[in-house]
């Protein structure tokens, strides 16, 4: 039995609206996602225990739940606590809160594995755990980090596709409108998994030149 792609071809532009949907989606939940794992990080090494703890159940509960169900319990659960959030809202804040889970650990790595000798020079240079922090120790973390950050952006590319579930027309949904229309499932999600691996691909080629460029071992 063969395979024809001619009635999908033609509907290449809704594959990449929702290729651009997907990419927009996970740059800004990775933003979010980095902002709030660096403070849940630092609080997992902060010498004061509470916080420690705290940031720990977090990241045992983001870690140990599904991302799907996330999804569903701000999208679906929030509701009935009078806060309503449209799908996008629900997917970008979904898929941050659970980077942000992974990051955290990503970030704690980092900074432990800054030799103990920065913080004993910080303190020398009579600088506050704060500036110590900003100025010493999360510049020289960064470098080590900078691969895991790069794998999370590419597992939320591929988490993305999760959103189709709220009914936002990313790739992967858009890959189910056009298979309704044409009933060519086979080509469509050749052409859907091919333009996640080109997505995938891409990202992964340019977090490598950067890391060349910083000299990351």
């Amino acid at each position: 039995m063969g395979f024809d792609f001619s009635l999908v071809i033609p509907r290449m532009g809704l594959f990449m609206r929702g290729a651009l949907v997907t990419v927009e989606t996970s740059i800004l939940a990775l933003l979010f996602g980095v902002i709030l794992g660096v403070g849940i990080g630092i609080l997992r090494v902060l010498p004061f225990k509470p916080s420690q703890i705290l940031a720990a159940c977090y990241i045992y509960i983001i870690r140990g739940t599904p991302a799907l169900t996330q999804l569903f319990f701000i999208y679906f659960g929030l509701p009935t606590l009078g806060i309503n959030l449209s799908g996008m809202a629900s997917g970008v804040l979904g898929l941050s809160l659970n980077s942000a889970g992974y990051v955290g650990e990503i970030v704690r790595g980092g900074i432990e594995g800054v030799s103990a000798g920065q913080w004993e020079a910080s303190r020398v240079l009579g600088l506050s755990y704060a500036k110590s922090m900003r100025f010493i120790i999360l510049p020289q973390a960064v470098r080590s980090m900078l691969p895991a950050l790069g794998n999370e952006f590419v597992t939320l590319i591929k988490e993305s596709s999760l959103l189709s579930t709220l009914a936002i027309t990313e790739l992967t949904m858009a890959g189910q409108q056009v298979r309704s229309v044409t009933y060519a499932s086979f080509e469509t999600f050749i052409i859907v998994g091919a333009i996640y691996l080109a997505l995938t691909s891409i990202t992964g080629f340019g977090l490598r030149r950067v890391e060349k460029k910083w000299n990351v071992a």
